[in-house]
């Protein structure tokens, strides 16, 4: 990896050349996924069968989208026993943190007035999981339980099919733990387009939640205003800040934890310590060698990995912050005291034994979060996702009375006659 002296302008030459993976940079896809969309609203089931041909080379129909009970009996036989026993004790931990986030409605009441906030779950929510070059059966548990904590009556999943028309075991049984309503066998841009939308088959949800590929995250942007999304997810990240006190093959294994998602992928290392830079860049080069995604990795690497030698944890911290990264792994001496300074990450890993894929999968905080610096405005997926608050208003005539002039001042200041006549129009009487 390449090892570079962090200066404001190499740091803007990496915000730059980050920046580059958004979805403003691809126009061509957006033209033809545009087509898909608007292809699909009007077609129908028609559309998605015909795309889901073209792309995935499979036949479905009305009676073969959904994935029935006989293949999810299936699915439980395939999968390992073993691995059954990990992702339940994977979802308990994924359910109990996300209980901690639910909220109630609250009303506060005085002589005469009522103000609250009524929260109620989302009818109807579609998830998006991956099919592509990883199964990842841990999205499904991560995008399905906040929802079903949230109280979501309606989870519909939507998963590309596989060569032979069916999904993956361990998918299937992930979504029927985590609680999924029904599974469709069907991916890409047309599959979030039936979801936002409605064909004769898949019903129209009111907001889409989960990661895919560049073409599924143009289709989420295409449909938001139709129907709520999530976010709009860009490629995986990890931005480690560390200190001469390191493992640097603990770091090393985490740079390409990452890296070797996707050749678009970011893996960065902020350190302080010269002598962890050279290290871990060597390390990497060794580790490389002995992976199966070797080729992504190196690609990923070439283009949007680096080291960063920073002079003072302070501006290591600082250059942290205008990252963003989705996952941050803080390795220093005192890593709580350095959180302190972090104000821009997805999700934050403490200490050396912290390390990113056990966010990944098993502690219990969400892993769908924000990328491409969206951190700075936007949080990991919870379950304030899949719930609606609606403001409570409720005034008794005296109440009304003491405060409608203020009203009718500020209505007509507006130039609002018909605001100041609503509120006046139940006092007409006295004046």
């Amino acid at each position: 990896m390449k090892i570079i002296s962090l200066t404001k302008e190499s740091k803007e030459e990496l915000l730059q050349t980050l920046a580059m993976r958004s979805t403003d940079s691809f126009a061509k896809q957006q033209e033809a996924v545009d087509a898909i969309v608007q292809d699909v609203r009007r077609r129908g089931d028609e559309a998605v069968f015909e795309y889901t041909k073209k792309f995935d080379g499979i036949d479905l129909t009305p009676d073969t989208i959904w994935v029935t009970e006989e293949e999810i009996k299936d699915a439980y036989e395939e999968i390992d026993p073993e691995l059954l026993t990990v992702i339940r004790e994977a979802s308990a931990n994924i359910r109990d943190f996300h209980m901690r986030q639910r909220r109630n409605s609250w009303f506060d009441t005085k002589e005469g007035i009522i103000l609250g906030q009524r929260v109620t779950p989302i009818a109807k929510v579609g998830v998006y999981v991956p099919g592509g070059r990883a199964v990842l059966s841990s999205s499904v548990l991560m995008n399905i339980i906040p929802a079903k904590v949230a109280g979501v009556p309606e989870i519909i999943m939507v998963t590309p099919p596989q060569k032979d028309g069916g999904l993956n075991a361990t998918s299937v049984v992930a979504a029927v733990e985590a609680g999924a309503t029904k599974i469709a066998k069907v991916g890409g841009a047309q599959a979030i387009a039936a979801l936002a939308y409605g064909t004769e088959s898949i019903p129209r949800v009111d907001k889409i939640v989960g990661p895919g590929n560049i073409y599924v995250a143009l289709a989420k942007k295409a449909v938001y205003g139709s129907v709520g999304i999530d976010s709009i997810a860009g490629p995986s990240e990890i931005l480690v800040l560390a200190d001469e006190t390191a493992t640097p093959r603990y770091v090393a294994a985490d740079l390409l934890s990452q890296a070797e998602h996707d050749v678009m992928a970011s893996a960065i290392l902020v350190t302080t310590s010269r002598t962890l830079a050279e290290a871990v860049s060597a390390e990497v080069e060794k580790m490389t060698q002995t992976l199966s995604r070797k080729d992504t990795i190196e690609k990923s690497l070439e283009n949007y990995g680096r080291i960063f030698l920073a002079d003072s944890m302070e501006s290591a911290i600082e250059a942290a912050n205008d990252i963003a990264s989705e996952h941050l792994e803080i390795i220093t001496k005192d890593p709580w005291n350095t959180m302190t300074g972090i104000t821009n990450a997805g999700a934050i890993f403490l200490g050396e034994y912290s390390s990113e894929p056990l966010g990944d999968y098993f502690a219990g905080p969400d892993h769908i979060l924000p990328t491409n610096g969206t951190a700075r405005f936007f949080s990991p997926l919870s379950v304030d996702d899949f719930i609606k608050k609606s403001s409570v208003i409720c005034y008794s005539r005296e109440e009304l009375r003491k405060v409608y002039k203020k009203v009718v001042t500020f209505a007509e200041a507006e130039g609002l006659t018909a605001h100041a006549n609503s509120v006046a129009v139940r006092f007409e009487d006295e004046n």
